[in-house]
């Protein structure tokens, strides 16, 4: 560090030894604060690379080459995340110094044809394992080039690995069992989209590294059967997280998993041939479950729901989606027996009406988010039941409930005050009336969106107005609202950083003029003008000089 005008002394690079200053770079909590620091002085630069655990990498450049360079700038990585659907730009010393070596590098070019690719390959799983030994979690999403050979290489080199994240990968049995055979420590492991995995791997992975393994995930692996759940149930004794999606599983092999893993905390089921036997399982061997999760299902019933309550007394977040064949009887189950509950969704479950939300109010008193979904059947009274009955609610999302209108919405603005965030799409029967309510008595509201809600106008917005907290606002579709709302809301909100008011029919000129950004310029907040300021811009850019004159 230079010496100070004046004679100053540089106290901190006297008095701080490496190891505090390294532990302060640690604590901080975005990268260019991290970027900041490493610009100060060359000391601060070579502390700050020791003190990186987390790298980023998308599909830019080589990424094969990237990786062999940061290895030798950032030793003590801990974490990697490698998502070939992003593009990260290349810092251009990087990007020039990553092409004047890719020249005569085998890591430029692919193996068949010799073009340059932007694709993670086994070559680079090479280099991360020996650049990164001490990697914990490893990332690896849609990188479509890895093969077993890779992974095989990265697995012997990387034996502290703790969580390993496949997603999209086309990696063999061989590559996944090798991870089973070296990662002791694994705990955690997605294998969604590996199309290529079959009951081998699993059977392997399982035996091996069955003491650790607390998180599993499988979605659209074909070849995967009841053989690779029925080892897992008879392995993997510390399972606490279960996520499947495959048409190919049935009752014999969940059950596996559901008898043989007591601790299982949290279940996601998207399997067309499993049925209330299974559930009926889950509810008297999975006393610890919080989470459980059924998607698209269409051959359970209330029977098994009913299991869920009766069992599982400590559930704390449900989602049913597109389950036909409930009715009112599961959330009844549910709401007698799981008085724990905080989060619930229904989406699509034609068949739970207005009696079964009653009954989540009436029994479900922690309940904090709340999302009905196309639930045509729930009407005002069950939401005015959660208004009585749920006060800490602070989340709720509605969409295409034609039942539920104002009267709904002024039961939840009345009682339960601490709302934070509203949404509300093509709910038709909602208006001004229910808007206007949530304005007046729930001022921590921070996050409102308001999507093609016809009924909606300046009136309500007016109202919102007086939420001082609010950062989140999208009107999008309501067509009534005019110049008058989205003047109250400019002047009123200061802290408002998104406003997304397209499709609107009415928004003249006069709301560009009569915005000042002064509204928006108090307190600790007033950087954020400057993101407001800037869409409205986006909005009204033929008049773009009539807004600049302030």
């Amino acid at each position: 560090m230079r010496p100070m005008r004046g004679g100053g002394h540089d106290r901190i690079n006297t008095c701080l030894p490496d190891e505090l200053v390294v532990e302060i770079f640690r604590r901080l909590d975005s990268k260019p604060s991290h970027d900041s620091c490493s610009l100060v002085c060359k000391r601060w630069l070579g502390l700050e690379r020791l003190s990186r655990t987390t790298l980023r990498i998308g599909a830019t450049g080589n990424p094969d080459l990237f990786i062999n360079l940061l290895s030798r700038r950032f030793v003590n990585v801990r974490h990697v995340h490698i998502d070939e659907r992003l593009n990260i730009s290349l810092p251009v010393h990087l990007g020039s110094l990553a092409r004047r070596r890719g020249s005569s590098s085998s890591y430029s070019k692919s193996e068949d044809d010799g073009i340059e690719t932007n694709s993670l390959s086994d070559a680079g799983m090479v280099a991360l394992g020996e650049g990164f030994p001490k990697l914990e979690k490893l990332s690896l999403i849609w990188c479509s080039n890895v093969s077993s050979v890779g992974l095989t290489s990265l697995a012997d080199k990387c034996r502290l690995l703790k969580s390993l994240d496949l997603q999209g990968c086309y990696v063999g049995d061989q590559g996944v069992a090798a991870v089973g055979q070296c990662c002791k420590q694994l705990e955690d492991l997605n294998l969604r989209f590996c199309e290529g995995l079959t009951d081998v791997c699993l059977v392997e992975l399982a035996s091996g590294v069955g003491k650790s393994l607390k998180s599993l995930g499988i979605a659209a692996c074909v070849k995967i059967t009841d053989t690779a759940l029925e080892a897992v149930g008879l392995h993997c004794k510390s399972l606490e997280s279960m996520s499947l999606d495959a048409e190919s599983i049935h009752n014999k092999g969940v059950l596996a998993v559901v008898r043989g893993c007591p601790a299982l905390k949290v279940l996601k089921l998207q399997c067309i041939n499993v049925t209330d036997e299974v559930l009926i399982a889950v509810g008297n061997c999975c006393s610890s479950l919080e989470f459980l999760a059924l998607y698209t299902f269409q051959r359970f019933t209330d029977k098994g729901l009913r299991a869920i309550g009766n069992g599982c007394k400590k559930l704390k977040n449900l989602t049913l989606s597109d389950c036909y064949f409930l009715s009112d009887k599961a959330l009844e189950s549910i709401a007698i027996g799981c008085k724990e509950l905080t989060h619930l969704e229904v989406n699509g479950c034609h068949n739970i009406g207005t009696l079964g939300l009653e009954s989540i109010g009436k029994s479900c008193p922690r309940l904090t988010e709340l999302a009905l979904l196309y639930c045509q059947r729930i009407g005002n009274f069950a939401l005015s039941e959660i208004g009585r009955g749920c006060k800490f609610l602070q989340a709720l999302h509605l969409v295409d409930c034609s039942s539920i209108g104002d009267e709904a919405i002024c039961s939840i603005a009345k009682g339960c005050r601490n709302l934070k965030k509203l949404h509300i799409r093509r709910c038709y029967e909602i208006g001004n009336k229910g808007v206007v309510a949530i304005g007046e008595h729930c001022r921590s509201l921070t996050d409102l969106s308001l999507r093609f809600c016809d009924r909606v106008g300046d009136e309500a917005l007016i109202a919102v107005s007086q939420c001082s907290s609010l950062q989140y606002l999208n009107v999008s579709g309501c067509h009534q609202i005019g110049d008058g709302g989205l003047i109250a809301i400019a002047r009123g909100c200061a802290e408002l950083t998104y406003l997304d008011v397209s499709v609107l029919q009415v928004c003249s000129l006069s709301f560009s003029l009569s915005v000042h950004p002064a509204h928006f310029l108090h307190g600790p907040h007033a950087h954020r003008a400057t993101i407001l300021c800037s869409f409205m811009l986006s909005i009204f850019g033929k008049y773009t000089s009539s807004f600049l004159c302030y």
